[in-house]
């Protein structure tokens, strides 16, 4: 008889997936079968490394904290892409937007916050909708849409000067764009910065090439159906073609209200983090009021987790929160920044200490009180920010000689003062991690700076303390700290670098994944792991390997990506882009039988149907008689075209047929990472196959230039130049050269665009096209043998891999 409690939490944030954490270390699993509710289609992830998503020095799925596999790993049922619409607080359950309800024991809300779209006019068209250009920047999605948009832009306008404007900034510039930050405030980040130390972030900015508009009251965006512009309330404008919204945050507290929850800034609970209404619901993380405060930062959500977890387990059901101390250290547009406290004195007694030096953009300011630390900023030096922080936690008294707390003056140096603070100082303020903690993770065994982050999470949120976890680290090895082997693993759960994982798979015949964990990874399963080796071994056994179903993730599994609804995204096959009326037709004819609700053109010159039930996906791919465009796959996709020679009066070569051949040729080759290919018939670059996986661009005297390494997303690359050739013949084969060599040497998921400045274009070169290496001719054979082996998956139509390959059922993620 089961006897767990059901645990239902809305919302997969930061705070909400922390706090399950806390009730899973805490013995919860034995006590809850629980259930995750999430608006995004994704696992946790750290929002506080949004901008360096949008700025491209990181892919998303490197801010993951907890990706879908974990949710496996420790049977939480997560509904990704599933938002709650109702609390009934009578009946004990939750109703999703689909009208599926979900009861529940115990409840948390963690619905976190919004961006805040102040009241400006001309926020959407007259006809009510979205005008181009005109973005929020909160979410991963957010940094994609804004990325996209930014590459066609010259001039965007970032509303709002506070920390997560002035990151939006600083991704943007990386675009080539030019940025302007428009703030109502008299100085830039006025929450952790004084007018002073404002003026000189701003003196800092404006270097590194943002305009800064300083008390700048937006009252209109301008434009009829693309932004233009925007309007002031002193009569000025500003002209610009992109605007992004990042003027603070709100929290989502509706569903509180709705079902008659207390509700004032947000939902207000109690010192254990329970709903002052009603002892069954918790509430946890910037939608939650405590002692009349809601809190932004990541560190109070941390502290409330921990409490909320100690309550509901057991462990300490007299837990109790009282609040944060706010103090933050992170970087802000590059420049190091901590701020803790008050930014201004209030009495005639506190006394104030402050250094100055504007060139070099460092300002460095106390404020004291009885002998106490009330409120601190360092910017652009913040070396003295940990002794500061324990101060300020801890309420200690500070030593006579004020001047030791903002410079060494001969002095130890701030590691050495750090090294020499008790075990219950603060390292880490992104994920509370103390020096303690590090060094007990460290004495467990973990003696490398990557396995000890991984495990304590340490300097895996700004990145600001990564210095100090390292020294933190060294100091407990004696200065033997290790190289963590799994950073060369080619996936997590094998513990072998790619070639020595691939010589293995030959010598020992391992055609499926399971035989591999078996004979490789002491018959451990590693679910992150799957889906990389059954990749792996499709390149090197082609029609040999044996596949096995949950291998793949759910889109490999149906062929056809899933949309944030649970429905599917189906796009056929158009060669080259290249179609005709009675493809257009069966087209047409599917997207009504199946009542498509969007037919859409795609960037890569492919038509998409997209919320097809997944149901319909056999007898749709029947009715429309054409094979995949591989649109969901780490593979080949697809070769973007123009019109080439046939028809534009500036084009040099054929590359409209050049494309056809070449996709007719690769299609659904699997690969690392997903390739994108494109043909141009003249320098002019139309089809932009320059910011390609691979490109083919035709030049005078019948030649392509053959590019690669390109991309155009939220990276972008211009691609190297491999080689010229002489015919279509000759670019079929150095591609299939090229991506041979990439499908063998790639890391999982590395796109090219990392792969080849990792290898150097010129190796590339020598071993793809002069044949430094001798490889070239099985090289040759083997992406021959990967052609000949591809069967069109689609043709599953006919006869399901599995009873429940096209059957909608309720798995433990849902996404």
């Amino acid at each position: 008889m089961n006897t767990k409690q059901k645990l239902v939490v809305i919302g997969n944030g930061m705070a909400g997936a922390r706090t399950v954490e806390d009730i899973l270390a805490r013995g919860g699993a034995e006590q809850f079968e629980i259930a995750m509710f999430g608006d995004e289609p994704y696992g946790n992830y750290n929002r506080i490394l949004l901008s360096n998503v949008l700025n491209g020095s990181q892919d998303a799925k490197e801010i993951f904290l907890n990706p879908l596999e974990w949710y496996y790993e420790n049977n939480v049922s997560l509904h990704a892409g599933v938002r709650i619409a109702e609390i009934d607080r009578a009946a004990k359950c939750v109703i999703d937007t689909n009208g599926v309800a979900t009861s529940y024991d115990k409840l948390i809300i963690a619905t976190g916050s919004r961006a805040f779209v102040p009241p400006v006019k001309g926020l959407r068209n007259e006809d009510g909708s979205e005008k181009h250009g005109v973005y929020v920047f909160r979410t991963i999605d957010d940094c994609h849409k804004i990325a996209g948009y930014a590459t066609k832009c010259a001039r965007a306008a970032v509303i709002g000067g506070g920390l997560l404007g002035l990151e939006a900034a600083r991704g943007l510039i990386n675009y080539g764009v030019e940025v302007h930050v428009v703030h109502l405030g008299a100085h830039l980040m006025e929450n952790q910065l004084d007018a002073p130390a404002g003026a000189i972030l701003r003196n800092t900015m404006e270097k590194m090439g943002v305009h800064v508009h300083l008390q700048k009251s937006t009252t209109a965006i301008l434009g009829e159906d693309s932004v233009t512009g925007l309007a002031f309330a002193d009569g000025e404008e500003l002209a610009c073609d992109m605007v992004v919204i990042s003027a603070g945050i709100r929290p989502n507290s509706e569903i509180g209200r709705e079902c008659g929850l207390t509700v004032e800034r947000a939902i207000v609970t109690d010192d254990q983090m329970r709903s002052v209404d009603d002892p069954d619901i918790f509430v946890v993380g910037e939608c939650a009021q405590h002692r009349g405060r809601v809190y932004g930062l990541v560190a109070p959500l941390w502290e409330q987790g921990r409490v909320l977890a100690d309550v509901l387990t057991g462990a300490n059901p007299r837990a109790e929160y009282h609040g944060s101390k706010l103090a933050t250290k992170l970087k802000v547009m590059g420049v190091e920044l901590a701020s803790m406290g008050v930014t201004e004195p209030s009495l005639p007694t506190d006394e104030v200490l402050h250094f100055a030096e504007p060139k070099k953009g460092i300002y460095k300011k106390l404020i004291v009180r009885d002998d106490q630390l009330i409120g601190a900023i360092l910017l652009g030096d913040a070396s003295k920010a940990a002794p500061l922080m324990q101060h300020f936690d801890h309420g200690t008294n500070l030593p006579e000689d004020r001047t030791s707390l903002l410079f060494d003056l001969g002095g130890p140096p701030a590691t050495a003062s750090l090294l020499e603070m008790p075990d219950a100082t603060q390292v880490c303020n992104c994920n509370g991690v103390s020096k303690g903690q590090i060094r007990k993770c460290v004495e467990s065994g973990k003696r490398s700076l990557k396995m000890v982050m991984e495990s304590t999470r340490a300097g895996m949120g700004c990145g600001s303390c990564k210095a100090l976890v390292k020294d933190v680290v060294e100091w407990v090895c004696d200065g033997q700290i290790e190289e963590d082997p799994s950073v060369h693993y080619y996936v997590p759960g094998v513990p072998l670098a790619k070639p020595e994982l691939v010589a293995a798979i030959k010598e020992q015949e391992l055609k499926s994944v399971s035989a591999i964990f078996e004979a490789l990874a002491g018959g451990a399963e590693e679910v992150g792991s799957k889906m990389g080796l059954s990749s792996l071994l499709s390149t090197i056994w082609g029609a040999d390997y044996e596949e096995q179903r949950d291998a793949r993730f759910i889109n490999d599994r149906v062929h056809a990506n899933i949309q944030k609804d649970g429905t599917f995204s189906v796009v056929p096959q158009i060669r080259g882009g290249v179609t005709n009326s009675d493809q257009l037709r069966k087209i047409a004819d599917a997207a009504d039988k199946y009542n498509v609700p969007m037919v859409k053109i795609t960037g890569g010159q492919r038509i998409d149907l997209v919320g097809v039930r997944k149901e319909d996906l056999p007898k749709m791919w029947k009715d429309l008689g054409m094979p995949s465009g591989h649109a969901y796959g780490k593979s080949f996709r697809t070769v973007k075209t123009c019109i080439g020679t046939e028809l534009c009066r500036f084009g040099v070569g054929d590359s409209t047929a050049l494309g056809i051949a070449i996709e007719a040729r690769f299609a659904g080759i699997e690969s690392p990472g997903k390739m994108k290919l494109a043909t141009a018939g003249c320098p002019r670059n139309c089809s932009e196959a320059m910011v390609k996986d691979v490109g083919a661009v035709a030049v005078e005297g019948g030649k392509w230039e053959i590019y690669v390494g390109g991309a155009a997303g939220a990276h972008v690359r211009k691609g190297d130049l491999l080689c010229v050739c002489e015919s279509h013949e000759e670019v079929l084969l150095i591609m299939g050269r090229f991506m041979q060599y990439y499908r063998e040497n790639a890391k999982w998921l590395e796109r090219t665009y990392g792969f080849v400045p990792r290898v150097g274009i010129d190796k590339i070169r020598d071993i793809v096209v002069n044949d430094s290496e001798g490889i070239a001719e099985r090289l040759d054979a083997a992406m021959q043998k990967s052609v000949d082996d591809y069967v069109d998956p689609w043709k599953e139509a006919d006869q399901p891999v599995s009873p429940n390959q096209f059957v909608t059922t309720l798995p433990m993620v849902t996404a």
